[in-house]
C-alpha cells in the first residue's frame, strides 16, 4: 500500500533519525516563535541555546548541521538576531574557518608519514605500557602542530589496517586476498581469543591516542577551533599563547603521562590489554612485505613529508602568516613534492573538514542570538563579582561542565566573546581578561574528554567503522575517559586555584616572555573593524 505525502515526508525529515528526535525538533521549532513573540525574547533566546546544546549532544542520533541549523535560520527569520550580523561574527572568525578548511586538508597529504610512523612504534616496541605512552605522546605532540581530527584519522587508520590483515590471516587467507573483516564467520576457533585481546589492545591504544589529541590540543592556538578563537580575541600569536597556557597545561601534560602509565600497569578501567604473539608476528611479516614493496620514490615522498612538517612547525612559531593561510601553503607544498596533480585527489583532502566548518558557521549565528539578545550578560557579570583566583576558578569550571555535554568550541566561542564584551565595556581589565582567557581555554578542552560530545576527535573515533569492529561503544569510551577526566579536570584546577596560573604569569611579565596588552588592542577586532 502506497505511503501518504505526509507519511512519506516526516520518513524524509531528518532521514533515520528516530522518531522521537524528529517529533522533539519539530516542537522546538514551533515552540520558539511563541516563546519570542508572546513570552520573553531573552526566555526565547535560551530556550534556542539549551536546544542547540541538545543538538550537540545528540550528535550519535544526527549529525548537528541539520537540526541545529533549521533552529538558526528560524532564529534569524523571526528575528532573534540579523543575516548582517551573522555574518560579521563569520567574519571576525575567519581565521578558524581557514584553519578547519586548509590546515586539515594540508595534514590529509601528510597522512602516509604519520601511518609510517605509528606502524613502526606498534611493530617494534614489545612493551604495552612504552607503546601506550608512546601513542599518548606522539598524538599529544601532533595535535599540538596540526589538527586533532586528522590525527585520530590517522591512528584509526592504521588500528583498520591492523585489524583488517590479522583477521584475514586468521581466517584463513594471505595477505593479498580479498577479505570482509567486518564479518567473523570464516574466523577460525583458536583465533577467537586472539581477537578478542587484539580488540581490547587497540581499545586502549585508541583512548590513550583520544585524550593524547587533547592533551596537545590545548597547548598551541592551533591545536583545537576554539584555541584559535580565544587566540584572536586576545591578540596572542602562537608563541606567546603556548606561554600564557603553559602553567596550566603543562602540570597537566606531565599528570596525563603518568596517568597512562599508571593505567597500564594496575589494568584498571580496561587497560593494560597485551598484543598477543600470533597478532604481533603477522603484522611484523605485513610490515616487512609493505617495506619491501617501497621503492625509491615512495621513500621519498616521506621524506619530503618529513620536510613540510618541519616547515609547518616553523611557520606556525614565528607567526609568518595567518594559520589557515599556512596551512594553503601545506596543502600547495606537500602535493607538488608527492606527486599530486589530479583535481579529485585534492578534493578529497577537504571532505573530513567542511561538515565541521558548515557547522562552525551556524555555532557563530546562535553567537549572534547570544549577543542580541544578551542571554550571557547576567551570568557573566555575578562571576565577575567573584574576585582574584575564585573568578578564574568559576570560568573553569563553567566551561568544563558545559564541554562536558555540548561541543567545546561552542562553550569557548561564547564565552570568550562575553569576557570581551566585558572587557570593552571597562568591566573588566586587560590583564584580567588574558586570565580568563586561559581559564576559558583549558576549561573547555580538559573536563570535556569526558564525554564524546565534548571532544570532536572522540566523536569521530566513535562513529568510525572502527568503533564497531573493536567494540568500543559510549559507555565504554566514557568509562575508559573517566580516570583521564578525573585526573586533568583536578590538576588543571589545582593550578589555577592555588594561584600557581597568577604567579607564573607575573613571572613571564617581569622576564619579559610575554608582554602587559592595552585594552586599545582588543578594541580592533580581527576583522579589522
Amino acid at each position: 500500500m502506497q505511503q501518504s505525502y505526509m507519511s512519506a515526508f516526516f520518513k524524509n525529515f531528518l532521514g533515520n533519525s528516530p522518531e522521537w528526535y524528529k517529533y522533539a525538533i519539530i516542537a522546538f521549532l514551533v515552540i520558539n516563535p511563541i516563546l519570542f513573540f508572546y513570552v520573553s525574547p531573552y526566555i526565547a533566546g535560551w530556550a534556542l541555546v539549551l536546544e542547540f546544546i541538545f543538538t550537540l549532544a545528540m550528535a550519535l542520533k544526527c549529525y548537528p548541521l541539520q537540526p541545529g541549523g533549521l533552529l538558526a535560520i528560524e532564529a534569524v527569520f523571526i528575528g532573534m538576531t540579523t543575516p548582517k550580523h551573522v555574518l560579521s561574527e563569520i567574519i571576525i572568525n575567519i581565521e578558524v574557518l581557514l584553519l578547519l578548511i586548509f590546515m586539515v586538508a594540508g595534514i590529509y597529504f601528510m597522512k602516509n608519514l604519520l601511518l609510517f610512523l605509528f606502524t613502526k612504534i606498534i611493530t617494534r616496541v614489545k612493551s604495552k605500557t612504552a607503546v601506550s605512552l608512546l601513542f599518548c605522546f606522539a598524538a599529544a605532540f601532533l595535535s599540538a602542530f596540526l589538527d586533532a581530527l586528522t590525527v585520530i584519522a590517522v591512528i584509526i587508520s592504521v588500528a583498520v589496517g591492523f585489524y583488517s590483515v590479522y583477521h584475514k590471516v586468521a581466517s584463513g587467507k594471505d595477505f593479498h586476498h580479498d577479505h570482509d573483516h567486518t564479518s567473523d564467520n570464516e574466523l577460525a576457533e583458536l583465533s577467537r581469543n586472539d581477537l578478542d585481546d587484539f580488540r581490547a589492545y587497540l581499545r586502549n591504544l585508541l583512548m590513550h591516542a583520544g585524550v593524547g589529541t587533547a592533551l596537545g590540543g590545548v597547548c598551541t592556538i592551533v591545536g583545537e577551533p576554539q584555541n584559535v578563537i580565544i587566540g584572536q580575541q586576545a591578540n596572542w600569536e602562537f608563541v606567546e599563547f603556548a606561554i600564557r597556557m603553559s602553567p596550566v597545561t603543562f602540570p597537566v601534560f606531565i599528570a596525563g603521562m603518568l596517568t597512562c602509565v599508571l593505567l597500564e600497569k594496575l589494568k584498571w578501567f580496561g587497560y593494560g590489554a597485551h598484543l598477543p604473539d600470533n597478532v604481533r608476528n603477522i603484522l611484523q611479516d605485513f610490515d616487512e612485505q609493505e617495506s619491501k614493496k617501497r621503492t625509491r620514490r615512495d621513500n621519498l615522498k616521506l621524506i619530503m613529508q618529513g620536510v613540510v612538517g618541519v616547515w609547518l612547525i616553523v611557520a606556525l612559531a614565528l607567526h609568518l602568516a595567518a594559520v589557515g593561510l599556512i596551512g594553503l601553503t601545506v596543502i600547495i607544498f606537500a602535493t607538488v613534492f608527492t606527486g599530486v596533480t589530479d583535481e579529485h585527489q585534492i578534493g578529497h583532502a577537504f571532505e573530513e573538514a567542511l561538515p565541521f566548518t558548515a557547522l562552525l558557521a551556524v555555532f557563530f549565528a546562535i553567537v549572534a542570538v547570544i549577543i542580541d539578545q544578551k542571554l550571557f550578560s547576567p551570568v557573566i557579570t555575578w562571576v565577575l563579582t567573584f574576585e582574584g583566583n575564585m573568578q578564574l576558578v568559576m570560568f573553569y569550571l563553567a566551561n568544563g561542565f558545559l564541554s562536558m555535554v555540548s561541543d567545546n568550541v561552542f562553550v569557548g566561542t561564547v564565552y570568550i566573546t562575553e569576557v570581551k564584551k566585558a572587557l570593552l565595556a571597562g568591566q573588566i581589565t586587560r590583564d584580567q581578561f588574558d586570565m580568563l582567557a586561559v581559564a576559558i581555554n583549558t576549561g573547555t578542552n580538559l573536563p570535556s574528554v569526558a564525554t564524546p560530545n565534548g571532544q570532536a576527535a572522540f566523536l569521530f573515533l566513535l562513529t568510525s567503522a572502527l568503533a564497531p569492529l573493536i567494540r568500543l561503544s559510549y559507555g565504554r569510551m566514557v568509562v575508559m575517559a573517566f580516570p583521564y577526566t578525573i585526573v586533568l579536570t583536578i590538576v588543571g584546577l589545582l593550578t589555577i586555584s592555588s594561584g600557581f596560573l597568577t604567579s607564573q604569569t607575573a613571572a613571564y611579565y617581569e622576564s619579559g616572555l610575554i608582554h602587559h596588552h592595552t585594552v586599545d588592542e582588543a578594541k580592533e577586532d580581527p576583522a579589522g573593524h
